[in-house]
């Protein structure tokens, strides 16, 4: 897994403050094409049913467009069906190793206090002409069954996603006011206020990294392109962080770095 160029200090310490301040920021050109061809072939051995399935969780996404439409609890359909996200993706040695990667080290290392855990490693999919539109949604809450909420996610480009395949798109700052309902997930109708005036677009091309914390406002469209639209996402955790859930057993999250 390699850079497509060397990240100094001082960018990454420019993008760390963007993230605080703005609750994202744009890192441009950083995995290589080999990485994020790797990478893609690596999610599609997945997809097709090519590679052994080591324990995946797979959702199928919508066929309406609508989010409410996505399903639940089928798991892995078939190689012929639009997935929504492939989540577990820490248990290939791949993108394990590509969430461990030195560089995001480095970064942890100015977020985090004490030791690095992963909540998730996750492939977003938009397939060409088919896919639903997320709506406006934070990755915290009491849903995620966390005794802190998390903050910092890496979402890597492993395609083009201009704006009419579905990218990434933020309220900037909307993250400051902490949770938008003590559930977590979607955005409550009535708190959205005027989101939709203040949304900017995140453009991406393959190999670039985003910065997203958790808590920002952040949505996506439909993927209106002849081209799939992938991403990879990983949650990162405080290591002193410790899950809630009472009705299984409390998970143990894997350190990184």
């Amino acid at each position: 897994m390699s850079l497509a160029r060397d990240i100094p200090d001082s960018e990454l310490d420019a993008a760390i403050a963007a993230w605080r301040d703005e609750g994202y920021a744009v890192l441009p050109g950083v995995a290589d094409a080999a990485t994020t061809r790797a990478l893609g072939d690596r999610l599609y051995a997945y997809l097709d049913g090519s590679r052994p399935d080591p324990g995946l969780f797979f959702q199928r996404d919508s066929g309406t467009g609508d989010y409410a439409d996505v399903g639940f609890g089928h798991g892995y359909e078939g190689p012929d069906v639009p997935y929504r996200k492939v989540e577990r993706l820490e248990r290939d040695p791949l993108f394990a190793s590509w969430l461990g990667h030195p560089l995001f080290a480095r970064m942890a290392a100015r977020i985090f206090p004490h030791s690095v855990t992963l909540y998730r490693a996750t492939a977003f999919l938009k397939a060409p002409r088919v896919g639903s539109n997320l709506p406006w949604h934070q990755d915290g809450g009491l849903f995620w069954g966390l005794d802190r909420d998390p903050c910092w996610q890496v979402w890597t480009a492993l395609d083009d996603a201009p704006a009419e395949a579905g990218c990434l798109e933020v309220v900037p700052r909307s993250h400051l006011a902490g949770m938008a309902s003590p559930m977590g997930g979607l955005v409550p109708q009535a708190v959205l206020g005027d989101a939709e005036s203040k949304a900017v677009k995140l453009p991406a091309r393959a190999g670039d990294v985003i910065l997203v914390h958790s808590l920002v406002w952040h949505r996506s469209g439909r993927n209106t392109t002849d081209l799939p639209r992938r991403a990879f996402s990983a949650s990162y955790l405080d290591g002193e962080t410790r899950c809630t859930r009472k009705k299984r057993a409390p998970r143990v999250f894997r350190p990184v770095f």
